[in-house]
């Protein structure tokens, strides 16, 4: 199917890896100039030369912090009026009890997960209103409508990001801009080996053991993780003309975990 999309460009803040790599790669094969950004120059140089190789798109490299005001300032620069912003970020690490996590770690989540998309949005929006055309996804949490206490620094931000998304989306609908939250679960990405290594290192099991545990242990009808590029298709998904009429709504991927019906 055609998306509609080609010859757009598309900004993908935190898209070296994972389900921002997923995005990124799945708008490159719609043919759309993308830009992405990330903090970490050689993995991110290697991601970009990597999906230009496997679509031939016009794939661009921006090492910058998208948190920071120097970060949000650089990305704008090189790519100041994107057709598609899709945001993303390292997720933060799971937490025990809730009482040690510090006022700090939250101000940093809060800071990454819902000031710096808004930020984003606020400063792209414009342009896309002018030309009559934008798509804004924010590659957000599963937590932000099933909470969790482990995820209490992923889930809160994530949650207020949501409200803002559906307030604003009234506002942008007349313009043909749309914006869009999808609320993944648990997927197979650098991040997700990071918490869950450490995890099967001390329980004795290698990654795909520790993985399965998890499985069972928080009963994931599907039986496994998902799959980031499979995430990053949905993403491209929302981002296409075809859906125009979508906006404002949080879309969950999570394998059948959550257990509402809308």
């Amino acid at each position: 199917m055609d998306l509609g999309i080609k010859g757009r460009k598309a900004l993908v803040n935190g898209g070296s890896a994972g389900m921002g790599r997923g995005a990124a790669l799945a708008l490159a094969r719609e043919g759309a100039e993308v830009f992405i950004s990330a903090r970490g120059a050689e993995r991110l140089e290697a991601t970009c030369a990597a999906i230009a190789a496997e679509t031939g798109a016009s794939v661009h490299a921006i090492k910058a912090d998208h948190a920071s005001d120097e970060g949000r300032d650089a990305i704008l620069a090189a790519c100041p009026d994107p057709d598609i912003f899709v945001a993303t970020c390292a997720p933060p690490p799971f937490t025990g009890d809730f009482r040690d996590v510090s006022r700090e770690e939250f101000e940093k989540s809060v800071a990454t997960a819902l000031l710096s998309p808004i930020d984003y949005i606020k400063a792209v929006s414009g342009p896309m209103m002018a030309r009559r055309w934008g798509r804004i996804v924010n590659i957000s949490t599963g937590a932000a409508k099933y909470p969790a206490a482990m995820r209490v620094l992923s889930g809160p931000p994530r949650a207020a990001l949501a409200n803002y998304c559906h307030a604003i989306s009234k506002e942008l609908a007349r313009y043909n801009v749309t914006v869009n939250s999808i609320l993944p679960g648990m997927h197979h990405t650098p991040g997700i080996e990071e918490m869950m290594n450490p995890r099967a290192a001390k329980n004795g099991r290698t990654y795909d053991e520790e993985v399965a545990a998890f499985v069972k242990a928080v009963r994931i009808p599907a039986g496994r993780f998902g799959d980031a590029e499979d995430l990053g298709a949905m993403v491209a998904m929302l981002c296409s003309a075809q859906a125009s009429f979508v906006t404002g709504q949080s879309l969950v991927v999570d394998g059948g975990m959550g257990t509402s019906i809308f």
